[in-house]
């Protein structure tokens, strides 16, 4: 469509950004040297993101189609190519990505003092592994861009955390790593059965059933932990407690999304069968996450533990309408992935700017603080009410459309999840009850300052951005929509034809 590869643009110039800041960012003097890197680092993403908008403006509404195309033969002999696209679904996630990470590196101006030139190539790389794993339209691609994300978050979360740094990046790590080796291997037999690793045929391809239940939980070993699913859920808390507040909002921005689009990718469009029996599973999981992890929410005295516990809650309505599988469902997880993604970066980003102030999470250590800053107040509020999914904001539209999905496969499943939102209303009040209201005591508080411009800065797309997504979302369903109509109607068309059930066909297997 456009003549140049803007893909692979979009995708490798936060890479060229971090080699310039490697090898020609060096100066004798410390602080120098890193103004010049943060520099860098925000005219490097400033430009992805400015190029990204590209793909939002000449993407075509109307075709279902992968777009962008580009294509070169990486290792011929087995059929590996360097294959880039997007469609409705991941030109999103692409948007996404772009968007927060210039305000990462806004985010983390004043608060990253130490080896700052190293921070910022990391999230550099980061950026561009980030956006080759929504583009690519290759297996191995996939893999590698999936896989490599875990690198530049592990040194973030390690070299740059709090006092257990180093504990909750080898949790992360371990857990992540271990799911994705099944992964592998199920691409391996993927490759042996259909002797390709491109997307769009293996989209086409039929897997045997008795097949598709093995490739589904390997899949799932690796999609689960990223979401992250319970129970599977624990390395989360304490990657987000650990993390620098710029790292905390990547990870619930972006990383989280990883898991929810890989079902859409692989696990409902490629193993429908297996999808369809084992969605009472993942209905299950996804309920236990919304009501445990909201009432464990309930219990927590640190910011960050909390917002942590309720991306777990939230995440489980992704995974509630991905496999409601009909087109409400699967549009309100989309839009629900890319609410939270805007909304708890926005979350993070609150805590980080008293976390700089008074360098504590602890709720306690906070009260009345609406008197010193009512500009901070009115912005968390906000984000706060969109996260309770208020109507208006970005949180409704994703729960509503999730909800309704699910009423028309389970209801007792969609009962069970408008639970949470509830609940969500309760932790969320609560929090900022203690936080803003009352009379403020605490004398470390009485000279606290309020937004300055360049938190302002970074606050004002997101704003804009919720209340968007909130007033106006068919601008963004009617993306998505020719997509997700196309993969319900393949869903739906693959179980119609089925010989017989995956679980008849697996027990005459056996």
């Amino acid at each position: 469509m456009t003549g140049w590869p803007i893909l692979s643009t979009i995708t490798f110039l936060p890479l060229a950004g971090a080699l310039w800041i490697l090898f020609f960012v060096r100066h004798d003097d410390e602080a120098l040297a890193a103004k010049n890197a943060r520099s860098m680092a925000l005219w490097a993403s400033l430009v992805t993101f400015v190029v990204s908008l590209f793909l939002w403006f000449r993407f075509d509404r109307a075709s279902a189609d992968f777009q962008f195309v580009e294509r070169v033969d990486w290792i011929p002999a087995f059929d590996i190519s360097y294959h880039m696209g997007v469609d409705g679904i991941s030109m999103m996630f692409v948007l996404l990505s772009t968007l927060l990470t210039p305000l990462c590196v806004l985010a983390s101006w004043d608060s990253v003092k130490s080896r700052v030139k190293e921070y910022m190539i990391a999230f550099l790389v980061l950026e561009t592994l980030m956006v080759g794993m929504f583009c690519a339209l290759d297996l191995v691609i996939f893999y590698v861009f999936f896989e490599g994300v875990l690198i530049p978050m592990f040194l973030i979360i390690g070299i740059w955390g709090g006092g257990r740094r180093v504990y909750a990046a080898f949790k992360f790590f371990l857990y992540t790593l271990i799911g994705s080796v099944l992964m592998l291997l199920a691409i391996l037999a993927m490759y042996y059965d259909a002797g390709t690793t491109d997307i769009p045929t293996l989209l086409r391809h039929s897997f045997p059933s008795s097949m598709q239940a093995w490739l589904w939980i390997a899949f799932f070993a690796s999609f689960a932990v990223k979401v992250p699913m319970w129970p599977v859920h624990t390395w989360l808390p304490d990657a987000h407690v650990e993390a620098p507040t710029a790292g905390s909002v990547i990870l619930a921005g972006v990383l989280l999304k990883m898991g929810g689009y890989g079902f859409l990718r692989f696990s409902l469009p490629m193993m429908p069968e297996a999808s369809a029996f084992f969605a009472p599973l993942i209905f299950t999981l996804s309920v236990i996450a919304v009501v445990y992890t909201s009432l464990v929410a309930l219990a927590q005295e640190d910011m960050k533990k909390l917002i942590a516990y309720s991306s777990v809650a939230h995440m489980g309505f992704v995974t509630i309408g991905i496999f409601a599988a009909n087109q409400q469902g699967i549009e309100g997880a989309i839009f629900q992935m890319l609410s939270h993604g805007v909304v708890s970066a926005a979350l993070f980003l609150c805590v980080g700017v008293v976390y700089d102030r008074v360098h504590t999470r602890l709720i306690v250590r906070y009260d009345g603080l609406v008197n010193r800053m009512p500009a901070y107040a009115l912005i968390f509020m906000l984000f706060l009410l969109a996260s309770v999914g208020l109507p208006g904001t970005s949180g409704f539209v994703g729960e509503f459309l999730v909800l309704v999905g699910a009423f028309q496969v389970n209801t007792s499943v969609a009962l069970l999840a408008a639970s949470g939102m509830v609940l969500g209303a309760a932790y969320m009040l609560y929090l900022y009850r203690r936080i803003f209201f009352g009379k403020m005591t605490k004398e470390d508080l009485m000279a606290i300052l309020d937004l300055n411009w360049r938190e302002k800065m970074v606050f004002a797309p997101l704003v804009a951005l919720v209340l968007w997504m909130g007033i106006y979302p068919s601008s963004f369903i009617d993306v998505m929509a020719p997509s997700v109509v196309r993969l319900v109607e393949g869903y739906e068309a693959s179980l119609a034809s089925a010989e017989a059930p995956l679980f008849a066909s697996l027990w005459s297997q056996r």
